[in-house]
């Protein structure tokens, strides 16, 4: 019996940071986009360098293991160097390592982020077998011994399972939780619908949220937005079209601005909890199991938020999406060290 099964992408990220990398932003008539540049044709010194396991379903994983549940994956890997690091990782974490699918001709995903002094990141991303998941390959039977689901993002073929998987869970009364990714907005957009609505918790970061629903968030509403409420008008309406269903919570997730929510009846603004930045990598991941661990524990939505925040903010201090990761007494005690720090409800 599992209390959650995560299932989505296992990676080995490696991590480069030169102090030769630019930052320029190149404006057109109605955006404004940053790129990380390099001197063409010149070789470089890395000034650091450093590897850990990474994707979400493992960053989810490992989470929810910290956290003191019992935890399993779906994940698939290649037989190569990546594919051991990872499992050693897994293990490591005290995570069911049962229900990994593995491949002997495929490569397991590995990616490459080239981090800039503003902390920030540039992902390259070798999908591998993260991209390849077969509904045959899929363990559908792991899912009946499980609490909660919890959909990492899929990309590729994988994403093709979506539906079924949703389905499966509904059907067999799984708790189910998901953080849906820009792929799966993008290829599967006419039938992610039904999935949403099988779904208890939806979590999207601005970007996706406004790609799904197909609302963007205007400048000129800027001046309203504290006139009558603590949340933008247009992200309101992106969390009511998100809201599919009773007793569902629709969660948007906006960097630096911080967290917005909605069950229906309510909706809640919670602010970043404060943190130094190393790395940006994983808080999303962090913060969604988080919240969604914390509810399961809680069932108090402003509680969820802040535990998720204050984890969130952990891992932005460390390398790797897993060295930040802190127990819930952990959590607790931090936010005994921050009254003022305070979730918002309309």
């Amino acid at each position: 019996m599992y209390d959650f099964l995560t299932i989505g992408s296992a990676t080995l990220d490696v991590f480069v940071e030169t102090q030769d990398a630019n930052i320029v932003s190149v404006t057109s008539l109605d955006k404004m986009t940053k790129f990380m540049s390099f001197p063409y044709g010149s070789k470089l010194d890395i000034d650091e360098f450093s590897f850990a396991v990474g994707g979400g379903a493992l960053n989810a994983a490992s989470n929810f293991s910290n956290l003191g549940f019992r935890t399993s994956t779906i994940v698939k890997l290649g037989s190569d160097f990546q594919s051991k690091t990872i499992l050693r990782d897994i293990e490591k974490h005290g995570v069911d390592t049962s229900n990994i699918i593995k491949s002997n001709v495929e490569i397991s995903g590995f990616s490459i982020i080239l981090l800039s002094f503003q902390r920030d990141r540039t992902v390259l991303a070798h999908r591998g077998t993260n991209a390849t998941i077969k509904e045959s390959e899929i363990n559908f039977e792991a899912f009946k011994s499980a609490k909660w689901l919890y959909l990492a993002p899929l990309s590729g073929k994988s994403a093709e399972n979506l539906d079924k998987i949703s389905d499966f869970a509904r059907k067999h009364n799984v708790k189910m939780a998901i953080n849906v990714g820009t792929t799966s907005i993008k290829k599967h957009k006419n039938t992610l619908g039904n999935t949403l609505k099988n779904a208890n918790i939806v979590i999207m970061n601005l970007d996706e949220a406004s790609l799904y629903t197909e609302i963007s968030v205007r400048p000129d509403n800027t001046s309203d937005i504290f006139s009558n409420s603590i949340i933008h008008p247009d992200i309101i309406e992106m969390l009511k079209t998100l809201h599919s269903c009773e007793k569902q919570i629709v969660i948007i997730t906006d960097g630096s601005n911080g967290v917005y929510a909605y069950d229906g009846e309510k909706f809640y603004q919670c602010s970043e909890f404060e943190a130094k930045v190393v790395s940006t990598l994983g808080a999303g991941d962090a913060f969604a199991s988080t919240f969604v661990a914390s509810f399961d524990k809680f069932s108090d939505i402003p509680k969820a938020l802040k535990f998720a925040s204050v984890n969130a903010a952990s891992v932005v201090g460390s390398m790797g999406a897993h060295l930040g990761l802190l127990t819930f007494d952990e959590i607790e005690e931090k936010l005994r060290n921050a009254k003022d720090f305070k979730v918002n409800i309309i």
